[in-house]
């Protein structure tokens, strides 16, 4: 459809002037602009102008309205990319509405996924990585029990990163000198991120949850299809109900990727079967036999299961516990190994009303250590 075309220098609302493109996706184009009232930079979500994505757009600012009232009750509110303004504009054929969303920016960064990429192979330092999912679990927190939210796409792509300090901000201008590229990663002295960043350096960085585009409220889920594959709970996959829940089987797997620099699940498909097949039969070789009452309670999971326990397409398996994944493939003692197993296994239950909510995750030991 056509929209509107955004131009570097244009100037939205008499307040908004375009710098530069920060990524594209599916529903929208994201732009960095200079807020001339607040005089700080903010994001500009331009939604394009196809009929079908008017409702979610209002969707999605319903749902951050939410995140910004309630923001002002509980400071956890501050781990969730907020909304400053929402306006309409129409297209240049008249009738395309487009919606432009105002998000605060800070000085905020790239993605968690940027980072990530720079530690490749062993992950990220452990306290980095303990801060980090302290943030991220109570701005889940905030959006469960405060918003009545599920966020529904929790992934490193939507945890960015963001800092006040001065180092933060001089990387700011090269984000998008890469012009269409959506993966905005960190230039620093040495290239890509100055390679490495030291770890107090990291330990700066404070995160938000972004994206709500996927979100939707607890009492209305308004999709079956959520989550990107790796992080798609398990509940999702066999097309049960879900809730909250979900989002803490997606933090779960982004712990452990944080953690280690591995997916905790990369299923892939094969000649006979289907990623979702994989990916259920890697969920069972790690975490066990699904129990009956969870694998045969709705009609579509008999796409899966011959019979209680046993896969459709998948015969044979290669049962793993957490414990030997951490130590044989990544190299991990049993005296780092044994607490953050304990820490993931609860976020990883079958059966969602079983899991760890995000205030217990919060309060583990490993967590604190």
């Amino acid at each position: 459809g056509s929209h509107h075309p955004v131009r570097e220098g244009e100037v939205f609302n008499t307040q908004y002037q375009v710098l530069g493109k920060l990524g594209c996706g599916t529903f929208a184009t994201v732009w960095l602009c200079q807020d001339m009232r607040r005089k700080k930079h903010v994001a500009v979500k331009v939604l394009k102008s196809r009929e079908g994505f008017a409702e979610a757009a209002q969707d999605e600012v319903a749902l951050l309205r939410c995140v910004s009232s309630m923001k002002k009750k509980d400071k956890a509110g501050e781990y969730i990319v907020c909304l400053l303004d929402d306006f309409r504009m129409i297209g240049e054929n008249g009738f395309h509405i487009l919606l432009l969303r105002v998000l605060q920016l800070w000085v905020l960064g790239p993605s968690l996924r940027c980072l990530m990429g720079n530690y490749a192979a062993q992950g990220l330092p452990l306290p980095f990585v303990k801060k980090s999912l302290q943030q991220v679990l109570a701005g889940l927190h905030f959006l469960h029990k405060r918003c009545r939210i599920i966020h529904a796409d929790i992934k490193p792509e939507n945890i960015l990163l963001y800092g006040c300090d001065k180092s933060f901000q001089r990387l700011l201008p090269d984000m998008f000198d890469s012009g269409q590229r959506t993966d905005l990663r960190l230039k620093g002295p040495g290239g890509d991120l100055g390679n490495r960043w030291e770890e107090s350096d990291l330990m700066s960085i404070e995160l938000k949850i972004a994206d709500l585009g996927s979100a939707c409220w607890t009492y209305k889920p308004f999709s079956k299809e959520i989550q990107t594959q790796p992080y798609r709970a398990l509940e999702v996959l066999l097309g049960l109900d879900y809730g909250t829940p979900a989002d803490i089987w997606s933090a779960g797997c982004l712990a452990f990727e944080m953690a280690t620099g591995a997916y905790l699940f990369d299923p892939q498909p094969g000649k006979y079967f289907s990623r979702d097949d994989d990916h259920v039969a890697r969920i069972i070789e790690l975490l066990g036999r699904i129990p009956p009452q969870i694998a045969f309670s709705w009609n579509k999971t008999t796409k899966f299961f011959s019979r209680p326990g046993a896969l459709l397409r998948i015969s044979r398996l290669s049962p793993r516990s957490l414990h030997s994944v951490l130590a044989d493939r990544h190299k991990w003692t049993k005296q780092e190994a044994t607490p953050f197993a304990s820490f993931l296994l609860p976020a990883l239950q079958y059966a969602p009303q079983r899991r760890a909510t995000a205030a217990q995750c919060l309060h583990h030991a490993w967590l604190s250590a």
